[in-house]
This record gives structure tokens, C-alpha cells and sequence, in this order.
């Protein structure tokens, strides 16, 4: 008796378990793709070459530094090969508009950014980066780091409900610079580093 009720049983509870292990798989993934997306904005803020003279310039090769420290926190999700990371120097242009000074990007999944490099640099079109209703705009002489991340995730347990097919998470974090930074743009001092383009 007790063989056929476990017969009966089993393939419920299997189910059971198999869908909540892939419920928590995903919600650790996107909360894990949310904690990078602040984590680089955050990063991105501070860095700059410390100067006492002047503002603090910024270089090809600390924006790297940014997406490896992503990378490394991504661990098995793999944002180099699963995802990509669009990071935008939002800034305030001559006309008082929102404009996107530099553009840096990193990963190999396919994605365009709704704004590109440049978008902005005349006129009060654009009026911030972010979803409609929530824009983030930068302040006068400053600037808003302003990252998307998104991140091709995979099922790991292939079962009718859970919807077994890629899916992809997006998350976006802004952060304001936190020091006085030369806002004249990205330097690349020898050694030169590899430019992150987002082409």
C-alpha cells in the first residue's frame, strides 16, 4: 500500500520541488542582474584619477576596471557571455537638455540601448534617461552615472511551467558622481587601454 501511495505521490512532489528550486534560481538570478546594475553605477561614481589642482579625469582603463569587477560578481551567470552592460555618462548640455556625454558598453549578448552616444548633445529633446514617468536628469556642471544591465537567463530545470526557454532580465540604476570630475570626457593615456564601444 504504502508503495502505491508513494507512486501516486512521488511525481507531485518531484514536481513540486524541481519548480520551487527553479522559482529560486530565478529570483536569486534577477535580483543578482539588480545588485550589479547598482554595484558598476555605483563604482562608475567614484572612480577618477585623485588630483589636488583640478577635477578628477577619468580613463579608458578605470572603465574597464568597472566591467571586470562586474564580471567577477556575476560569477556562474557569466555577463560576459549571457549578458551586456550599457554604461552612459548622463550630463546637462549648453541648451540646459539631457544629454549622453559617453557611452561604454561590455558583453557579448545583443542589445541596443535606447539612446546612443551623443543622443542629446543640442537642443532639450531629451529630457533624462530611465522609464517614462521615473527620468533621471542630471544637475548643471555634473553627472549621472547610468547603467542597464541585461542578462539572457536560461531555466535550469527543463518542466512545462516554468517555462522553459531563455528569458531575459533587465535592471537600470543611476547614480550621481560623487567628486568633482573633469567633465571634458574619457582619456586613454599610454599605455592605452581597449576602448569599450558599444558597437
Amino acid at each position: 500500500m504504502a508503495a502505491v501511495e508513494f507512486a501516486v505521490a512521488a511525481p507531485f512532489l518531484l514536481t513540486l520541488f524541481l519548480g520551487g528550486s527553479e522559482l529560486t534560481h530565478n529570483i536569486i538570478a534577477r535580483k543578482k542582474v539588480a545588485e550589479i546594475a547598482l554595484m558598476v553605477a555605483d563604482n562608475a561614481s567614484r572612480m577618477g584619477d585623485d588630483t589636488v589642482l583640478t577635477n578628477k579625469p577619468i580613463t579608458e582603463a578605470e572603465i574597464n576596471e568597472v566591467f571586470l569587477g562586474a564580471q567577477l560578481q556575476s560569477g556562474s551567470l557569466d555577463l560576459h557571455a549571457n549578458g551586456r552592460i550599457v554604461l552612459s555618462s548622463l550630463e546637462r548640455n549648453s541648451d540646459g537638455g539631457q544629454w549622453i556625454h559617453w557611452q561604454r558598453c561590455y558583453g557579448s549578448a545583443s542589445f541596443t540601448p535606447t539612446h546612443a552616444e551623443g543622443t542629446g548633445a543640442t537642443g532639450t529633446g531629451l529630457a533624462g534617461l530611465g522609464p517614462a514617468g521615473n527620468l533621471v536628469a542630471a544637475p548643471a556642471g555634473d553627472a549621472v552615472m547610468f547603467v542597464t544591465v541585461v542578462y539572457d537567463y536560461t531555466p535550469i530545470v527543463p518542466i512545462g511551467f516554468a517555462n522553459y526557454t531563455t528569458q531575459r532580465f533587465t535592471s537600470t540604476a543611476a547614480v550621481m558622481v560623487r567628486d568633482d570630475r573633469d567633465l571634458a570626457g574619457v582619456t586613454n593615456p599610454i599605455p592605452t587601454a581597449t576602448v569599450a564601444n558599444c558597437s
